[in-house]
């Protein structure tokens, strides 16, 4: 650990161990690391008597594979946020507009004499808070928080232990991007009491029956453009809102991870419409593609071979500017 970042952990451990009312943020529609970071910090803070809440601005609801991650009800709608609380902490988040909604809490908490801790490992955090943990190294923001909760000796529980392995799972491609260090901590939550089979199966292994219909629709239009991202190839797919049509938006989160498996393409890239002619764009690159850098140029962002951004229009117009940003 760099000295930068010890100074950076024991700073924020600070801030964190003299509050008595701490909100935390996830981002919009937020995956296994953002929430599960904000839900294992939330329940370690709960546990020295601090009042927590934790929220994000879009969708309404909890994700249905991440609701096992809040055993005692931490998370609040977005209109429930005060206006300018005492202390934010925006977790998994590399600039304030992934807040969504709750993006104007930022400037208020701040205007108000209150504090933003920023904990991140995005390598572009635009470090919009008042206080920043960010480590661009790390493989997910949970690694963050358990070095968090160890500066503020806070114990692992089984459901603390829980969040963090969610995280670490879904930031690391299920270990497909792990360090030794990343198996030394998922051998240190599972002793704490996470359940591997457990939390893999909640977060991929459990759809409803109408995902096969959706998963179905949406293989049968994707397009092989073997010419682009020079000559390596490119997979892409759209979901629109009536296939999504009595399921929940993160059922066509896997959709990226079935056809990422094309051995023809280096990029898979799938478009979810969010709201009529708005759109999530998921981009997954299997080589040395920075799909981060285009994400980036379109007003988006993530990780160097997993990221995304957001579209306007019809399908065939997502599909045009997906098909160029990899020409």
């Amino acid at each position: 650990m760099g000295t930068d970042l010890a100074a950076d952990l024991a700073a924020a451990a600070d801030l964190l161990r003299t509050a008595t009312e701490v909100t935390l943020l996830a981002h919009v529609s937020p995956d296994a690391d953002a929430l599960g970071s904000a839900l294992a910090l939330g329940l370690g803070l709960r546990s020295r008597g601090v009042a927590v809440r934790v929220s994000f601005g879009f969708p309404a609801d909890v994700p249905r594979s991440l609701r096992s991650l809040d055993p005692v009800g931490l998370v609040v709608p977005a209109a429930e946020v005060p206006a300018a609380p005492p202390l934010l902490v925006a977790l998994d988040c590399a600039s304030e507009q992934r807040l969504g909604v709750l993006v104007d809490r930022v400037p208020a908490t701040v205007s108000a004499g209150g504090r933003v801790l920023v904990v991140d490992h995005h390598v572009a955090n635009t470090r919009f808070g008042t206080d920043h943990v960010i480590d661009e190294s790390a493989p997910a923001t949970v690694v963050l928080v358990l070095s968090l909760l160890d500066e503020l000796d806070i114990a692992l529980t089984p459901e603390i232990a829980r969040c963090l392995y969610a995280g670490l799972i879904g930031d690391t491609g299920s270990f497909r991007r792990a360090t030794p260090e990343t198996h030394a901590l998922a051998g240190r939550l599972l002793a704490a009491g996470a359940d591997p089979t457990e939390v893999a199966r909640e977060l991929m292994d459990s759809r409803p029956y109408g995902w096969l219909r959706l998963v179905s629709t949406a293989l049968s239009r994707a397009q092989l453009v073997p010419d682009a991202v020079g000559g390596r190839g490119l997979v892409v797919t759209v979901v629109s809102l009536t296939d999504l049509e009595g399921l929940e938006p993160e059922d066509a989160d896997s959709v990226v991870d079935l056809i990422r498996v094309v051995d023809e393409a280096e990029v898979a890239a799938v478009a979810k419409e969010i709201t009529p002619g708005r759109w999530s764009v998921s981009l997954r690159a299997v080589g040395d593609t920075d799909v981060r850098a285009v994400a980036a140029s379109l007003g988006g962002g993530g990780h160097r071979l997993a990221a995304g951004f957001p579209a306007e229009g019809s399908a065939e117009d997502v599909l045009v500017l997906i098909k160029g940003a990899f020409a």
